[in-house]
């Protein structure tokens, strides 16, 4: 059995497990996303406030997006960033990747830094929500300590930046 949604594939498939049984998992194929944390300065990153549809609220988040069919990791931190903050970067450092919900997932997540920032026109997709704010490292410390930082994602990528510790 197999769905195949706008983005996203779910399927019931068996697997092989390393102890010898067969087992029928659920999956969702994912194509892979980015996590961009873009620094303003040293001192200053920009979050967004995002409406969220599926759960029906509002997150504290950082830019991020799913790679498109054959588009690379670094193309769509850069593009991601440009439509969602409204600023292009001179330099991305790859930080590193993770797995969100590997139980059911095939989702990995890049995770970029992105500084020399420049304002840059963009254009948000029809379906998103988003407020910018620049933010200082005590005040992303305070929203996570508060628990208004809850998105796996932005506390992934804000962990190997440093700013959570």
């Amino acid at each position: 059995m197999k769905f195949q949604g706008k983005k996203f594939s779910f399927a019931v498939v068996k697997k092989k497990l390393p102890n010898g049984r067969t087992a029928d998992v659920d999956v969702i194929e994912h194509p892979g996303a980015v996590t961009i944390v873009p620094f303003l300065s040293r001192d200053r990153i920009i979050l967004l406030y995002q409406y969220r549809p599926v759960l029906g609220r509002y997150l504290w988040e950082l830019p991020a997006g799913t790679l498109d069919k054959n588009e690379r990791p670094l193309a769509c931190a850069r593009r991601e960033l440009i439509e969602e903050t409204g600023h292009k970067a001179g330099v991305f450092t790859r930080l590193g990747k993770i797995y969100p919900v590997p139980g059911y997932s095939t989702e990995v997540i890049h995770i970029f830094k992105a500084e020399k920032l420049t304002p840059q026109a963009g254009t948000k997709d029809a379906d998103e929500i988003i407020r910018t704010k620049p933010v200082t490292r005590p005040e992303v410390r305070k929203l996570f300590r508060a628990g208004r930082i809850s998105d796996a994602k932005t506390i992934a990528a804000l962990s190997l930046c440093g700013w959570l510790s």
